[in-house]
């Protein structure tokens, strides 16, 4: 796996496959380049290049004591792409990279950027303020947070049938479910704890405003991890132009329940 180094001399993993327009994959909070294995296949098999990044504190990634804020994940994300020279990007962000590809564009610009797909975002700003009465209650995220502190495993296989809502019929074998909590497990504790309060806590309603590359969105109905209505809903409010898609029975992990109907609908997105 190659590396490179950031502006903070932290070095970070990352993967790149295929020789076609570039689509640089964001990973979701706590998950690495190892979530992206029902995409990647599907997309190099059409022609496209695949870049996916192990932000810091995740997957193969150092694990530093500071960067955990968004300006600096963002900027690590610039800095790949300037070290691969890419241009023409398709961004496809999962849920906390969804925080991570717009303040890309606020701190960096559209230059290399063509388009942009948010999947099961936590934009546009998760916590409830008396500005902002569709947020959560911070409340909860602490709970959360405290939580995790004392036991971390269970936490995570607690919500794992949540994460896919196999309430609702997405078949997922025992194995599924253990692969996902182990890579969850992978990430820094710290930075699974700094993470999880600064992308709760992190206002993005005005990068939001300033997206102009035509963006898809798209948010399982069914999202116990981040709701919809404090999410992608909002974000769409916030894009009129943009292209916006609901799977009625999708959870938060809907790149791997719903992994067909998604590769279809960013190839016809990415196409069009």
């Amino acid at each position: 796996m190659p590396y490179f180094e950031t502006n903070d001399g932290v070095q970070l993993a990352y993967e790149d496959y295929g020789t076609g327009a570039p689509i640089v994959f964001l990973a979701s909070w706590i998950l690495n380049t190892d979530m992206w294995e029902y995409q990647v296949p599907y997309f190099l098999q059409h022609g496209y290049r695949c870049v996916m990044l192990d932000r810091r504190g995740h997957g193969r990634s150092d694990r530093p004591a500071t960067g955990y804020d968004v300006d600096t994940r963002a900027d690590d994300v610039a800095a790949l792409i300037e070290h691969l020279s890419l241009d023409g990007i398709t961004l496809v962000a999962q849920s906390a990279g969804g925080g991570e590809a717009a303040r890309y564009l606020a701190r960096h610009g559209d230059d290399r950027v063509a388009r942009l797909v948010l999947l099961s975002s936590t934009l546009p700003y998760l916590r409830l303020t008396d500005d902002n009465p569709e947020g959560l209650p911070e409340a909860g995220n602490e709970a959360d947070i405290a939580q995790l502190r004392t036991d971390r495993p269970k936490w995570f296989a607690d919500r794992a049938q949540g994460y896919f809502a196999t309430h609702l019929g997405n078949e997922t074998s025992a194995a599924l479910i253990d692969n996902l909590v182990r890579q969850c497990l992978s990430a820094s504790p710290f930075a699974t704890v700094e993470m999880r309060r600064e992308l709760f806590n992190t206002d993005h309603r005005a990068d939001v405003a300033r997206i102009t590359v035509p963006t898809l969105i798209i948010h399982g109905a069914a999202d116990q991890s981040v709701p919809i209505d404090a999410s992608s809903r909002r974000t769409a409010k916030l894009l009129p132009n943009s292209t916006y898609k609901e799977y009625p029975t999708a959870g938060h992990g809907l790149h791997i329940t719903h992994a067909e109907q998604l590769n279809a609908d960013l190839l016809e997105f990415i196409k069009s």
